[in-house]
């Protein structure tokens, strides 16, 4: 038989070392455990891939900042009945005793309590909370004399007050009306409304 020497030592050899690559016959030599490349990729499969996305995202939502406690909305003021007021009955209302702050302007009533520090106690018109303030917005006059002292009395009509007078009062009014709540209308003591507070 003709047989090539050489071809036998490889066959030989192939035989007898299983993982011996002919790309790198000395990878066998310097680590005899290590896998060949094949086995070795075989990590990167579709479930190991799934797996380990799974493990990322679990490690996130576990590691991830806490969300911000939901921005809490403040407590709304009760609701506002719209009342009928007398002169008296408006009295209480000068932000004493936890009372709210309430003032007249031409027969309409304002609850200016979130302007308590100038309305209230203290303030530089505490002269005008509970009553009606026409006249002393009217004249610029912030005065306890320009309130009317009979509160049983007709209500202030200002028919005395000129134009300049009167423009400054609408002035003051129209403040009101875009800062304030309208919670009531002033009357007088002998009038019918006055009868249904």
């Amino acid at each position: 038989m003709d047989t090539d020497p050489g071809e036998g030592k490889i066959s030989q050899s192939h035989h007898s070392t299983p993982y011996t690559s002919k790309a790198n016959p000395s990878s066998t030599a310097t680590n005899p455990s290590a896998p060949p490349a094949a086995e070795a990729q075989t990590i990167f499969t579709p479930i190991n891939l799934i797996l380990f996305s799974l493990f990322l995202i679990i490690l996130y939502l576990r590691l991830r900042p806490s969300k911000p406690p939901a921005a809490t909305l403040p407590v709304p003021p009760p609701p506002t009945v719209f009342k009928t007021f007398t002169p008296p009955t408006l009295l209480p209302y000068n932000g004493t005793s936890n009372m709210p702050v309430y003032l007249a302007v031409r027969g309409r009533v304002f609850d200016v309590t979130p302007g308590k520090n100038f309305y209230g106690p203290g303030g530089p018109y505490q002269n005008f909370a509970g009553r009606d303030a026409s006249r002393g917005l009217a004249c610029g006059s912030f005065d306890a004399e320009m309130l009317t002292e009979d509160l049983e009395g007709p209500l202030d009509k200002l028919e005395d007050l000129g134009g300049e007078e009167m423009e400054a009062l609408r002035g003051w009014e129209e403040r009101f009306t875009e800062k304030y709540l309208v919670v009531g209308k002033l009357v007088a003591v002998g009038q019918a409304e006055a009868k249904g507070e």
